[in-house]
């Protein structure tokens, strides 16, 4: 078969043509004018950028070296690519930031940071210093309402303020990074409030929030999002939805992740603040789920967690800062923890609002212990529009394994405390607890007379399968005229020397 001529020499110049399109968009900074010796390559890395945007996008890639840099813009399809000796190095002077972001994109589509080099915010800088939520810092990374982006391979590190902030995005993926912020206040690691989000095979270490989801716009759901297979460092809340909690947090899913204190500790000495902490680099909570400002949180799942170096594993809150909300529908399992405080792990609603169906499974709790009786009398106090954290409280909670409050059907099951130390607090206590199954559970028989488990004010409760190798001296102490309809059922009490003790009248049913 001939092919015609003409048509041969015009699907020539075709490749050709394409070829050269191709080319044209694959470019380097250098291109451009980017130099190492240059004070500030952001005109230069623009210029790159825009180029490749005017033809529909393209890879502009980082060559090898420390290129200073103040504010880029990301715009449309924009790819760019760090080779693994790169760094573009943030330039110690907010007059060279637009909008807080060293690397900044708005509502632009189809654009990734990728290769294996390091976006470095020189957070560390003098200049940049200006204390705990003062001054103006930017951003490493903010992207600001965009669709279909790519995180993958490289180091944020050294960030001036939040590292990654993902705002009213739609679609994102954050793959195999490493992030590192030590040296600044405020230093968060990924803020998450944006929708079908993906993070995963990553190694998040910061002094701030680790995995932050903020609900700060009212009325947007943060949805569909899964963050599976990370290394998780804070000085502050390792996983944490709120403080901002305006919006809903709806369907997502944390998985197989490993939460330890931070590598590198400049900013929070958490020992000189609470008493008896038995590290001085510690997390705050490993797990914290707060709703406080008029929004909800719905159908989220939490398993197979492992944590260390935290003052708290769980800390569950509903308040009222600036409205009252919604948090329900929590599944939480396979957690495994050691703790360093006397801050007990909490389920915390407020009188009128309650948390529902929460259910914890297979949790094992390795508790510091060393609690007294006069620690086992502490008056919680309703903190109802109080800024939530583990210790709004106070430094101990009356209870060593768990404190619950004003919350509606609860699940406890196959759960496992052990303290290091003699503690006198009861193990449970559950205080306006409605329509609760305790099922499965062991723990480290407290010291003096302090019950297992204590029921104020709270209702319909089954309790079964309790066992111990421990003497105990009392199992369960009922207060309150509300106090009704308890069924304590298949447990083991070869061991135990007073089963209940009981303030009003009930039946207890064996």
């Amino acid at each position: 078969m001939k092919m015609n001529k003409s048509l041969i020499f015009g699907l020539f110049f075709l490749l050709i043509g394409n070829v050269a399109v191709l080319l044209a968009n694959d470019v380097s900074i250098v291109d451009f004018g980017a130099n190492p010796d240059l004070n500030n390559n952001a005109e230069a890395i623009q210029k790159a950028i825009d180029h490749c945007a005017a033809s529909g996008g393209g890879i502009v890639r980082i060559p090898q070296g420390t290129f200073n840099t103040g504010t880029v813009i990301l715009k449309d399809g924009i790819h760019l690519w760090l080779h693994p000796n790169a760094e573009l190095k943030g330039i110690p002077d907010l007059a060279v930031y637009y909008r807080r972001g060293l690397i900044l994109a708005v509502n632009a589509k189809n654009i990734s940071i990728t290769g294996s080099g390091t976006i470095n915010g020189n957070g560390s800088h003098p200049n940049l210093q200006f204390g705990n939520n003062s001054g103006r810092c930017p951003h490493l990374v903010e992207l600001l309402e965009c669709a279909d982006v790519l995180i993958q391979g490289v180091t944020l590190y050294n960030s001036a303020s939040w590292t990654l902030r993902l705002h009213l995005c739609d679609g994102v993926r954050v793959h195999n990074i490493i992030l590192r912020s030590h040296d600044n206040w405020n230093c968060d690691g990924i803020d998450i409030n944006s929708r079908n989000v993906v993070i995963s095979d990553s190694v998040i270490d910061c002094d701030d929030d680790a995995i932050c989801f903020k609900g700060d716009v009212a009325d947007y759901i943060i949805e569909n999002v899964t963050v599976t297979n990370c290394i998780v460092a804070s000085s502050c809340n390792a996983i944490k939805f709120g403080t901002q909690s305006r919006g809903g947090f709806r369907n997502v899913s944390i998985s197989n992740c490993v939460i330890r204190k931070v590598s590198g500790n400049h900013m929070q000495n958490w020992s000189t603040r609470i008493r008896r902490l038995t590290a001085e680099v510690t997390v705050i909570s490993g797990i914290a789920l707060e709703i406080v400002d008029g929004g909800f949180m719905d159908r989220v799942v939490i398993s197979n967690i492992s944590m260390q170096d935290v003052q708290t594993p769980l800390f569950i809150r509903l308040g009222n800062r600036r409205g009252a909300g919604t948090l329900k529908n929590v599944i939480i399992s396979g957690i495994t923890a050691r703790n360093e405080s006397l801050i007990t792990s909490s389920i915390t609603g407020i009188s009128g609002s309650y948390i529902e169906n929460v259910t914890l499974r297979d949790i094992f709790f390795d508790y510091l212990g060393g609690g007294n009786e006069e620690d086992a009398n502490v008056i919680v106090p309703p903190m109802e529009s109080a800024y939530p954290e583990n210790r709004m409280f106070g430094d101990v909670l009356p209870a060593y394994g768990l404190y619950v409050r004003h919350v509606k059907n609860l699940t406890i099951e196959n759960f496992q405390c052990v303290t290091r130390h003699p503690d006198a607090r009861p193990v449970f206590i559950f205080d306006d607890v409605h329509n609760l199954w305790l099922n499965n559970f062991q723990a480290t028989i407290p010291s003096g007379n302090a019950p297992v488990l204590r029921l104020v004010e709270s209702s319909d409760i089954i309790v079964s399968g309790f066992r111990t190798k421990q003497s105990v001296p009392l199992f369960l102490k009922v207060e309150g005229q509300n106090s009704k309809n308890i069924n304590i059922q298949s447990n083991d009490f070869s061991r135990i020397q007073r089963k209940s003790l009981i303030d009003g009248t009930m039946e207890i049913m064996q």
